[in-house]
């Protein structure tokens, strides 16, 4: 199952976008909100630690990205979400684009997001795209070893088909808007019609 080729092998910067309004409404979620929705996130992968999520869209199942759905908050947040989506994208070009998975991750003073690959199908296709919302100096985002600092409001497309890491050695806590993105217009990939059927997670 070989990735798209338009993906990014490292990470690359997309650019600044405008986060004021999304980044006030987030520092204002309150600690049991937090508290549910990661207690009820569908993306339990222990690589992830303790990093907190709110996940807003995801993929209906880990084998197809083609198939995603909104979570119950999505229609609350999607006001704040969608110009921030849109302007991370602006330079792909694609006239016609989804977000399969959209979601905030919150990791914590000395929290650790342990090297991995993003192994389901689902992963494969989609560019994975972060807007650091809040972060400090001592925040590393690791790809294939190689150490990058995101600064807040700075989207930035990262390769999840190479190890990747990330480590916040401040005292502050990171929050960053990750999102997937990919062209319905694309050919797909002669493997997806071969998978199995999943059944639907939602």
């Amino acid at each position: 199952m070989y990735a798209n080729p338009r993906k990014t092998e490292s990470i690359r910067r997309l650019g600044p976008v405008d986060i004021a309004a999304l980044r006030q409404a987030v520092l204002r979620i309150d600690e049991a909100r937090w508290d549910a929705e990661n207690a009820d996130k569908p993306n339990r992968f222990e690589a992830l630690d303790r990093t907190r999520h709110i996940v807003f869209r995801f993929v209906s199942n880990f084998q197809d990205w083609r198939d995603s759905y909104d979570r119950p908050l999505w229609g609350d947040w999607k006001g704040l979400l969608e110009p921030v989506l849109a302007q991370a994208v602006r330079d792909y070009g694609y006239k016609d684009a989804a977000f399969p998975r959209v979601m905030l991750a919150r990791m914590a003073p000395g929290g650790v997001i342990k090297p991995h690959r993003d192994a389901n199908p689902a992963a494969k296709w989609p560019h994975k795209i972060h807007v650091p919302l809040v972060t400090n100096d001592k925040v590393t985002f690791f790809v294939d070893g190689v150490g990058y600092h995101f600064p807040e409001g700075e989207a930035v497309e990262v390769s999840n088909m190479a190890v990747h890491a990330v480590e916040n050695a401040g005292d502050t806590d990171r929050i960053h808007l990750i999102f997937e993105y990919y062209d319905r217009e694309q050919p797909e990939p002669e493997w997806l019609a071969q998978l199995p059927p999943r059944p639907a997670m939602r």
